[in-house]
């Protein structure tokens, strides 16, 4: 059996830390969650969503795969999506990739892992997408840099065709849908500024027909 032992006692010293700092923390959170942020991000341990931005336990609801994707077949992704949106009433869904993605590098490299290369596929797509602009660049760094960035910014696209953010947006719920890129090397995040807001900023083969929203009466 494994000796879990210096887990447990970590497990320990952090809740009593966090008691001591913030008394009743756990019983306020034990009664409700209402985090303003869902984070979709990469399964990279390198990568911890919470510490990254700052925010307590309670406070970024959490969804992670190889190579952050929002894939429309995803059962699981799209759960998430539509609990943090319907339920939740998230305003802020975070697309977070992070550079030095093994997921992105093996994709534009072809490298085969295993059942996950079907997976990655997904990120060939995007490549395929963008293969000029990414072949240009001299170093290898810098293309599988530069389609990580564009990975993150059509998973914000995707996000954006799904039913889930467009129906919010047509209830003028207050959502909006943003791409960051984290930095292994300085615990950065940079902003690709592809944030989406609305049903206008989404090509219009990808909108839904509008809801018959019933009468507020």
């Amino acid at each position: 059996m494994p000796d879990f032992n210096n887990l447990f006692i970590n497990n320990r010293n952090w809740a009593d830390r966090i008691e001591r700092e913030q008394p009743g923390f756990f019983k306020q959170l034990s009664e409700q969650q209402a985090p303003e942020y869902l984070w979709i991000g990469c399964s990279d341990s390198r990568v911890p969503a919470n510490e990254i931005v700052g925010l307590m336990p309670g406070e970024l609801f959490v969804h992670r795969n190889v190579a952050n994707l929002v894939v429309h077949s995803d059962m699981n992704c799209l759960s998430v999506l539509q609990y943090a949106i319907d339920i939740l009433k998230v305003k802020h869904i975070l697309v977070v990739g992070h550079y030095g993605c093994g997921g992105v590098k093996a994709a534009l490299l072809n490298q085969r892992v295993g059942f996950v290369d079907n997976w990655l596929r997904n990120v060939k797509d995007v490549y395929a997408l963008h293969r000029q602009q990414i072949d240009c660049l001299e170093t290898e760094d810098q293309r599988v840099n530069r389609l990580i960035e564009l990975n993150v910014a059509e998973q914000v696209k995707n996000l954006c065709h799904t039913s889930f953010v467009q129906e919010a947006w047509e209830r003028g719920q207050q959502l909006s849908v943003h791409g960051w890129v984290y930095s292994l090397r300085n615990g950065r995040v940079k902003d690709l500024k592809v944030s989406h807001s609305s049903l206008e900023q989404i090509d219009r083969i990808y909108a839904l027909d509008p809801l018959e929203l019933p009468d507020s009466d």
